[in-house]
Formats: structure tokens, sequence, C-alpha cells
């Protein structure tokens, strides 16, 4: 079989990361035939390890070079809705990074302009591959856990120094960023306490802190609320400032709760639906019983090369694709939602987000962001720095 021929526009950390999994045979029907970047440093980088491959700089010749029959998006996010849309119109099937925007009315533009063509489109949520994550979501949608009560992620371990934000001039910046934890480290997390609930929350708060930890412009620090159509509630915790940090994903529910933390799932199983109890109980101090369960996953945690493999195949006709290029929508909802209440000091937003009133609020910190001035960029390693959460 004939290998499907790929290319990346942006030779910065994650792009040299997918560069090696090409390189390293971890795409069984895929090839790296091209890479591009504006930056003449990475570009130079990229050649002493790709080899003999095609070099670019103008992401548009690539496209357009015949060399390519798709394409990985790693560039800021600003970038991303234009970069998905100018790939798909020319045919070239497409796989965009996190977050999918910056703001909803980009990213809804874009999902309207990719069902306009053939070619596919697929969203980088690596983390969806994990069988935890996906033993969760079958469990809930299967309503193994009765109604949702409750909904907590406490995701503090991104520590993150100094040095990281400042070896990158559009790193923690308004206008290159267009946000901080939220929309580089969490925008995994924030797809998945909805993807894994099978649900958006009704109403969002948020609590954030602006360099609270670090010198820079955007959030380091975020509390949200949330709450969901039937009542429940649910709470959202990260910094890129704390050390150890925690990582526990809990979910609620009438039957029992699910505690996902340490690479363990453990379901706490009531032996009968405690509303019901509640309402038939003859005494004050009545509970169900509770079995602690470690539930058994299909141990499977592909990340990255899942997706690339997934989306490879798809394209050429061998299974189904498992994440849909649309499905970066609702994330970047969330996230506006946390950080324009944010900015109202903690203000109910009520879903869909209001996209203008967002837009307008980020484009006043645009134009007073301090974009930085960077001597050098070096690419970090990211191989082994994923675990069971994407950095």
């Amino acid at each position: 079989m004939e290998k499907l021929r790929y290319g990346i526009i942006g030779m910065g950390n994650q792009g040299s990361y997918y560069a090696s999994l090409f390189l390293g045979g971890e795409v069984e029907n895929g090839a790296l035939t091209a890479v591009c970047d504006t930056n003449a440093a990475k570009l130079e980088r990229a050649k002493s390890v790709c080899g003999d491959i095609a070099y670019f700089d103008d992401y548009i010749k690539m496209l357009e070079s015949g060399k390519i029959d798709a394409v990985l998006v790693e560039t800021p996010h600003y970038d991303h809705p234009q970069i998905v849309v100018e790939s798909l119109r020319r045919g070239v099937h497409t796989i965009c990074d996190k977050p999918a925007g910056v703001y909803t009315k980009q990213v809804r533009e874009m999902n309207e302009a990719a069902e306009k063509y053939s070619a596919r489109f697929a969203m980088m949520f690596n983390q969806r591959t994990n069988c935890l994550y996906r033993k969760m979501r079958e469990m809930i949608l299967a309503g193994e856990l009765g109604n949702l009560q409750r909904v907590s992620w406490i995701i503090t371990d991104w520590f993150r120094t100094q040095n990281y934000y400042d070896n990158g001039s559009w790193r923690a910046t308004w206008d290159g960023e267009g946000g901080g934890v939220l929309i580089n480290q969490c925008p995994h997390q924030i797809d998945l306490i909805q993807w894994v609930l099978g649900e958006m929350p009704k109403n969002v708060r948020g609590f954030c802190h602006y360099g609270k930890w670090h010198d820079i412009e955007v959030e380091d620090d975020v509390t949200a609320y949330f709450e969901y159509e039937n009542g429940a509630t649910g709470v959202f915790v990260t910094t890129t400032g704390e050390a150890p940090g925690t990582n526990r994903f809990e979910v609620s529910g009438t039957k029992g709760k699910l505690v996902c933390e340490n690479d363990k799932l453990l379901w706490y199983k009531n032996d009968c639906d405690s509303a019901k109890l509640s309402a038939s109980a003859t005494s004050g101090f009545e509970r169900p019983a509770c079995e602690i369960i470690e539930v058994e996953t299909d141990g499977k945690n592909p990340q990255h090369k899942g997706i690339l493999n997934n989306f490879t195949n798809a394209i050429l006709g061998l299974e189904e694709q498992f994440v849909q290029g649309k499905d970066g929508f609702n994330g970047v909802e969330l996230m506006n939602a946390i950080e324009l209440s944010g900015w109202k000091g903690g203000e109910k937003i009520t879903l869909p987000v209001n996209e203008e009133e967002y837009l307008a609020e980020l484009t006043k910190r645009r134009k007073t962001s301090r974009r930085k001035t960077c001597a050098t960029e070096t690419v970090a390693q990211m191989g082994g720095t994923f675990g069971s959460k994407a950095k």
C-alpha cells in the first residue's frame, strides 16, 4: 500500500514531535514528505533532523506543491482557522492541533467553510484515545452513575517556569497566544470535561488571575464554576504556578461516582440510587452501601500516534474517523465563557457565549498586548512529557 504523504506547518515543539513520530515509523501508513516554517532557524534545524524531504517557508506553496496529501497545523493559535480552510480548499486533508482557534466566531466560520470541502478534517484531541477517559464516557452515557450531581477536575500539575514563557515571542500574550493556561495547557481537559459527560454546562462563572505566578499578561491561575441543565454543578481548577500539583477528575451521580487519578479509574458503586433512597428512607441517616471497584479498561492509550494512525487509515478507507474537526468548537466556547466571566469579575455567562462581546473584549486586550522580542527560540524535546494528559 502506498503511504499517505504528510506535511507539517510549524516546526516548533509540537511540530518537531510529530516529525519524530513519522521518522520513527510510528505512523504505519503515513510518511513525512514536507515541512514548513517561517522561522529560518527552525527550518534549518528541521533539515538536520528530517533529511531528504521538501522544505518551505510559505505554507501555501507547500499546500500547492503536490508533495503532500495531508497536513498537520502546528502554528500559533490565531492562525489555525485560516490555515485549516486554505488546506481544505486545496483538497489537503487536515489535522489541527489544539485549540481549534482563539474565539468561537473564527472557529464557527472555519467549521462552516470546512463543510463545503471534501477533504477530511480532524482535531488532534489525543486525550480522547486514553482508555480511562473513554471508559468514563462509556459508563456515564450508559447511565451507570444515574443522574449527574457534580463534576470536579483539579488539574494543577502544569508547572511552568518563567523561562518557558520567555522562550517565545507569542507565548502568554493576548495578541500572540490569545490567553494563558486555559488556551495553551488545558484545551484537552476542557474538551474532555464536556466529551466525557456528553453535555455542556448551561452557565459558567470564571475566576481568573492574570500573571499571578509569572511575569505574563494572561491567566495562569483559574477556578471555573459550571451549572448544568439538571441542576448539577461543576468546578474546574487549573494553574501553571503550583508544584507538585494534582490531576484528579471526579464525576458524581445518584448511583455513585468515578474518580480518575494516578492513571487509575475507581468506581464508587452504590447499591441503589441515592435520590430514590432519600425519598423512601424511614430514618434520617440511611445511605446506600458502596462498593469500590477499580474499573477494567482495554488498556489502550495511543495518544498522538493513535490519532495520526486513525486519521491516515480513515482517509485510506480502512477505519472510521475517531475525532472530527467540528469537535473543536465546544472547548473553545467553554474557554471563552470562562475567560469572559473572568474579565467581568466572575459574572455568570450563559451558553452559547456572546461571540461578538467576547471578540470585542479580546480585541481591547490585543491592542495593549506587550508582544515580546526573543533573541532565540529553542525547540524543546516533547517525547515522554505527555503521560496521561497532554502538555
